[in-house]
C-alpha cells in the first residue's frame, strides 16, 4: 500500500542491495567472549598495548576478523572486513590492578585457545572471576598499607622514628582506602583526603617533645602506595610503542594524582603547624645495612597483599622486586640513576615475560611487583612539594629526573620484550607476518 515504510526482507536492505544478518549464533558468542575478556582485562590493570595484543590474538584465534583500540577510559572494538564492519564501544574506567583475578582471565583464556573449553563457557568464567571476592580480608590490606609504607621508608633512608611514624601513617592511608569505597565518589578524593591525614598526623607526631623525626621522609612513606609512579612508567611505555593516545590520557591522570597528593601534603602541613606551632624537622638516623636487607624482604610481600595476588604467585612477586632491586644497586655502581634503572626494568621484564611464556600466568603478575620498586613515584612527588616551597630549581629538576627515569625504566621493557617476547607478542608478531603485514613487538 501507497505510503507504508519499506521493510527490507531477509537477504535485502532499503537500498537494494543485499543484507545479512549481524553476526551468526557462533559469531555472537565468540565477539561476546572478546568483549567481555577486554573489559576484565582492562578493569584490572593491562596497559593499552599489552591489551591490544591479546585481545587481537583471541580474535585471530577464534577466527574472527578485527580491530582494537584502547584508551585508559574506552575500548573499541570493529568486527567483519572494513566495509561491512560491526563496531562495539566499551566504557570503563581505570581499576586497581588486581593480579589475583589477572592470573585467573589468563587462565581462562588460554582453555579458550587451546579448545578445552568453548567461548560460552568461557564468557560465564569470566562473569564469575569478576564476582569474586577480594582474596584478603580489609583488616590484612590495612595492614599491609602499613608494612608497605614502613618498609619503603627505610630503602629511601628513613631511621627508625621514621619507619614507625611511616607505619602508622601507612594504616591511616590503609583505614582511608577501605572508608573511601563505601562513599559514593569517594574514590575520586582518596589521595588528597589520604595525602592531608598523613602529613597532619606525623607533622603532629612530630611536634611531640624531642622526638627527632624527619618530617619529609615519614610523609613520604606514609603516601608511597598513593604515588603513581607506576601508570608514569606504563604511560611512558605506551607512548613509546605509539600508543600517543592512551599514553598522554595516562599521563595526565598521573599528574594530576601526583598533584592532588602535592597539595593534601601541603595543607594537611599548614593546618598541623596552626594546630602545633612551628615544628622541627631532623635528618634521619642512619640505620644497620641488614635492616635495608629485611625491608627489601618484606617490601614485596606487603605490595602482593595491595596488589591481591594468589598465594601460589607470591614467591615470583618476591623474586623479581628482589632481582630488580639488586640489580639496580649493583650497575649503580658502574653507571647513572637513569641507566641503572633501565637496567633493573630490563631484568624484571624480561624475569616477567620468561613467567609469561612458561605458562605460570600473564607477564604482569611478576612485572609489576617488580617495578614498584624501580618506579620514579617518589622523585615526582619531590619534585611538586619543593614547587608548592618555591624551590623551583629543585623542583624542576627533581622533574625532569622523574621523566627521564621513567623513560630508562620504558626502555628497559621495550628491549626486554624484543629479547623475550610474550606470549601474545609473538603470536601477534607471526600473524601480521602471514598477512604481509610487518610484525609488532
Amino acid at each position: 500500500m501507497e505510503g507504508e515504510p519499506v521493510v527490507p526482507s531477509r537477504g535485502e536492505d532499503v537500498m537494494g542491495g543485499t543484507h545479512t544478518p549481524v553476526y551468526s549464533v557462533e559469531e555472537a558468542a565468540a565477539v561476546g567472549f572478546v568483549l567481555r575478556l577486554g573489559r576484565a582485562l582492562h578493569g584490572y590493570g593491562f596497559s593499552a598495548d599489552a591489551l591490544e595484543h591479546a585481545l587481537q590474538g583471541m580474535a585471530d584465534r577464534l577466527g574472527l576478523e578485527a580491530q582494537f583500540f584502547t584508551t585508559p577510559t574506552s575500548i573499541f572494538a570493529a568486527f567483519g572486513p572494513p566495509e561491512h564492519q560491526h563496531t562495539h564501544l566499551i566504557r570503563v574506567f581505570p581499576g586497581d590492578v588486581d593480579l589475583g583475578k589477572l592470573a585467573r582471565l589468563d587462565a581462562v583464556s588460554r582453555d579458550v585457545e587451546q579448545g578445552r573449553v568453548g567461548v560460552v563457557e568461557g564468557s560465564a568464567r569470566i562473569d564469575a572471576i569478576i564476582a569474586l571476592p577480594p582474596l584478603s580480608r580489609p583488616v590484612v590490606r590495612v595492614l599491609a598499607y602499613g608494612v608497605a609504607s614502613a618498609a619503603v621508608c627505610r630503602i629511601l633512608g628513613g631511621g627508625l622514628n621514621e619507619l614507625v611514624v611511616a607505619g602508622l601513617a601507612g594504616l591511616l592511608t590503609g583505614v582511608i582506602s577501605l572508608a573511601s569505597r563505601r562513599l559514593p565518589h569517594g574514590t575520586h578524593v582518596f589521595e588528597l583526603v589520604a595525602a592531608f591525614a598523613v602529613s597532619l598526623l606525623v607533622t603532629c607526631i612530630a611536634s611531640i617533645g624531642d622526638l627527632r623525626l624527619s618530617v619529609p621522609t615519614a610523609t613520604l612513606g606514609g603516601v608511597i602506595a598513593l604515588l603513581p609512579g607506576l601508570t608514569v612508567t606504563v604511560a611512558m611505555t605506551e607512548l613509546a610503542r605509539r600508543h600517543l593516545a592512551a599514553g598522554t590520557a595516562r599521563l595526565s591522570g598521573a599528574f594530576l594524582v601526583f598533584i592532588a597528593i602535592a597539595f593534601g601534603v601541603a595543607v594537611g602541613g599548614e593546618v598541623a603547624q596552626a594546630l602545633v606551632g612551628d615544628v622541627r624537622s631532623s635528618a634521619p638516623r642512619r640505620l644497620p645495612e641488614w635492616t635495608l636487607t629485611l625491608a627489601l624482604g618484606i617490601a614485596p610481600l606487603a605490595f602482593g597483599v595491595l596488589l591481591r595476588a594468589r598465594l601460589r604467585d607470591f614467591p615470583w612477586l618476591w623474586l623479581s622486586s628482589t632481582v630488580g632491586y639488586s640489580a639496580v644497586r649493583l650497575a649503580a655502581l658502574s653507571f647513572g640513576p637513569a641507566m641503572a634503572a633501565s637496567v633493573g626494568a630490563l631484568v624484571v621484564g624480561v624475569l616477567a615475560n620468561l613467567y609469561d611464556r612458561r605458562g605460570f600466568g600473564p607477564a604482569a603478575v611478576a612485572l609489576v611487583p617488580g617495578v614498584l620498586l624501580l618506579v620514579p613515584g617518589s622523585i615526582g612527588y619531590r619534585s611538586l612539594t619543593s614547587l608548592l616551597d618555591q624551590n623551583v630549581i629543585v623542583g624542576v629538576t627533581a622533574g625532569f629526573t622523574m621523566i627521564l627515569t621513567a623513560v630508562a625504566i620504558a626502555a628497559g621493557f621495550l628491549v626486554s620484550s624484543v629479547l623475550v617476547p610474550t606470549r601474545n607478542s609473538s603470536k601477534f608478531k607471526v600473524q601480521n607476518e602471514a598477512r604481509g603485514e610487518p610484525g609488532q613487538s
